[in-house]
């Protein structure tokens, strides 16, 4: 596939219309085209996540809007990735981050989409799910030499698990290895400075703006 100005273009509209169809073929395209991969990320695909990501912020799309075109982004990178040399995946991966809801909250829908959007813009993402143990943070942590652990609470009780998850970090020596970013309905920045999380995100954009922040000082 030739990666004309026409086929880039494509590729972004397929993302802002969340249409996951396709942005998958037109990955497979690339691929099968002999383009290259990460001249169709950066110009084609990525324009398009960041086209989305302001029509979300003027209020021109809304939930259903930005989840599908961050399935589409995902489709489209699930093909392209692996076909990145391991030097250039490198330069275009933003770092790693595991994710969760913390202990005793199953609310996950908000953390989802986090998890979609952080995907699409470059990172890997390991989610853990919802009702997630400060264990299983930390194990997923260590295990993966994530550089970010994001937490989500959407219940005042289970705030409390974002502070605990800190306090263990401390605890255990572990606290400069990862940036620690938090979120979720109750949850503010003042909480965040209280705590001494790194980061906090309102929305599931202002979460990945704020990862991009700290993978970059990292």
């Amino acid at each position: 596939m030739d990666l004309t100005l026409q086929s880039m273009a494509q590729m972004a509209q397929s993302i802002i219309d969340g249409d996951k169809d396709a942005a998958l073929r037109l990955a497979r395209d690339v691929l099968s085209g002999g383009g290259d991969p990460q001249t169709a990320v950066e110009e084609g695909f990525i324009p398009g996540i960041q086209k989305v990501g302001a029509l979300w912020e003027s209020g021109d799309y809304f939930l259903p809007e930005l989840l599908a075109s961050a399935e589409a982004m995902k489709a489209a990178m699930s093909v392209l990735r692996p076909a990145l040399a391991a030097g250039r995946a490198a330069a275009l991966s933003q770092g790693k981050v595991v994710l969760g809801t913390v202990e005793g909250d199953i609310h996950d829908i908000g953390k989802n989409l986090v998890a979609a959007l952080l995907s699409a813009n470059g990172f890997e993402v390991i989610d853990l799910g919802a009702d997630v143990t400060i264990e299983r943070f930390i194990v997923a942590a260590e295990e993966s030499g994530a550089d970010i652990i994001g937490l989500s609470a959407l219940l005042t009780t289970t705030m409390l698990g974002q502070r605990r998850l800190i306090d263990e970090l401390n605890r255990r020596g572990l606290r400069a290895k990862y940036a620690v970013l938090v979120g979720g309905a109750p949850v503010t920045q003042k909480w965040a400075d209280e705590i001494g999380a790194d980061g906090y995100g309102e929305n599931a954009l202002a979460a990945v703006r704020a990862a991009k922040t700290l993978a970059g000082r990292r």
